[in-house]
């Protein structure tokens, strides 16, 4: 009967699991950029009226850099993408950044009403004509919209694209922050051996105290991942402290991957968050974590509760893990789910435990995690197709405190443009913590 039982839970699992897929991430600019001007191109000169009647020359803009921003205020994908194109221009305009906005609205009152709708505030052209008969159209070889082209200060196109990611993430290489953060390394006491972490803070007064964010890194990752980096300098630069840590078997810390489960991960955090909670500097202590550390960090938050944890972030968290032990099917190798090997070998040659296994199969990740009732954030992609973005909105609809960002055609690993999802995190934090 136990037997039949769990053969019922696999074949649910494997439903659920296909049911829940996402779409293929979008190409857009394979099928939609195929003919706006290309990088190396002079970008031509143009002459527009601005929305105040105007007269406007880009030759006027030469020696800066130009982020051209074609939309209209009817088009629906353009008033999603607003806010994004706003809040990099808010970020860049005072860096010699200079951003023009080209409308294909054909009623300046629509337009100026769409303008102020979306908070939109810089520089705004047009020629007032429909989108398929504008000049500038043709003369940039727009077809879809939105659509940005990035011109360079020697006046040529350096980046032309339908998705504002990649503007954005060329923005921040192109201009990277000036602040240079301080990095002190530490060993912690784990469960299974010594654990290598670093702590980044900010400058403090003799006394003074602030908030401190445990991140929790992925099944076989490493604390030296550029998006916690990235989330850990933010924080620093805002008033925020943070550790990041390798779990027991995993990067410099002690211990075997074999020996690895998610409960000993969870005793792990626990001694890291009883840690920092001791150091005269914290305030307060917040969790965040990716793919397992997200079910880690959601778990531990479950243990401690509200009155330990201030807040918790999940980014992608990873709650499959217990349907792919169900299914006998982890990372890519498969195994007798009621009867698994001593270990099986995933990517890199590295053994995966049976203890791990067994834990997993019955771990009871929602059902603790619901213990938790503060303040919490879920970042989900619904291109993740290790896994899929419903496992991340269960942990939203189970807290009643929670926000939830889904972000579109976005992977695993948020590599479409990793620069966003830590400011979302370090946004959220931010705003929670202080």
């Amino acid at each position: 009967m136990r037997r039949l039982r769990a053969l019922a839970l696999l074949l649910l699992a494997t439903t659920v699991i296909i049911k829940a897929q996402p779409h293929h991430e979008a190409d857009f600019d394979s099928k939609y950029a195929t003919e706006l001007i290309k990088p190396g191109t002079v970008a031509p000169d143009f002459k527009m009226k601005t929305i105040d009647g105007k007269s406007f020359k880009l030759s006027d803009l030469r020696g800066k850099t130009v982020v051209l921003d074609f939309w209209a205020s009817w088009c629906p994908d353009c008033r999603k993408d607003a806010p994004e194109v706003v809040r990099m221009y808010n970020e860049y305009h005072g860096r010699g950044v200079e951003f023009v906005g080209i409308s294909m609205d054909t009623d300046v009152s629509a337009w100026r009403k769409g303008c102020e709708k979306l908070g939109i505030k810089f520089l705004q052209v047009s020629e007032l004509k429909k989108f398929k008969e504008t000049d500038i159209s043709k003369l940039y070889g727009v077809r879809w919209i939105p659509s940005m082209v990035v011109i360079g200060r020697d006046g040529k196109v350096v980046l032309s694209t339908v998705l504002s990611y990649k503007v954005d993430k060329y923005l921040k290489e192109l201009y990277p922050t000036g602040f240079q953060p301080t990095r002190e390394s530490l060993t912690i006491d784990g469960d299974h051996g010594r654990l290598q972490a670093i702590v980044q803070k900010p400058q403090l007064s003799a006394g003074e105290q602030c908030p401190m964010v445990v991140l929790c890194h992925g099944f076989g990752g490493s604390k030296d991942n550029q998006l916690f980096e990235l989330i850990a300098d933010s924080l620093q630069r805002h008033g925020i402290a943070s550790v990041r840590f390798d779990f027991n078997g995993h990067g410099e810390s002690e211990g075997r991957f074999q020996d690895m489960t998610v409960p000993n991960e969870i005793e792990d955090t626990k001694k890291v968050v009883a840690y920092m909670r001791n150091q005269p500097f914290v305030s307060k202590v917040a969790l965040a974590g990716h793919s397992q550390g997200g079910v880690v960090a959601a778990m531990t938050a479950g243990e401690l509760g509200a009155d330990d944890i201030s807040a918790v972030v999940l980014m992608a968290p990873a709650a499959v893990l217990r349907d792919d032990a169900i299914r006998g099917a982890t990372m890519g190798s498969t195994y007798n789910p009621l009867d698994p090997p001593e270990f099986v070998e995933v990517w890199g040659g590295k053994k995966l435990g049976r203890k791990y296994i067994k834990t997993a199969f019955t771990l009871p990740i929602y059902e603790t995690a619901s213990r938790y009732q503060g303040p919490a954030l879920i970042v989900h992609g619904t291109g993740d197709r290790l896994v899929p973005y419903t496992y991340g909105l269960r942990f939203h609809q189970q807290w009643p405190k929670s926000e939830y960002v889904e972000q579109e055609y976005y992977d695993h690993g948020f590599t479409q443009n990793i620069y966003r999802t830590a400011d979302i995190v370090s946004s959220y934090l931010k705003r929670t913590l202080r």
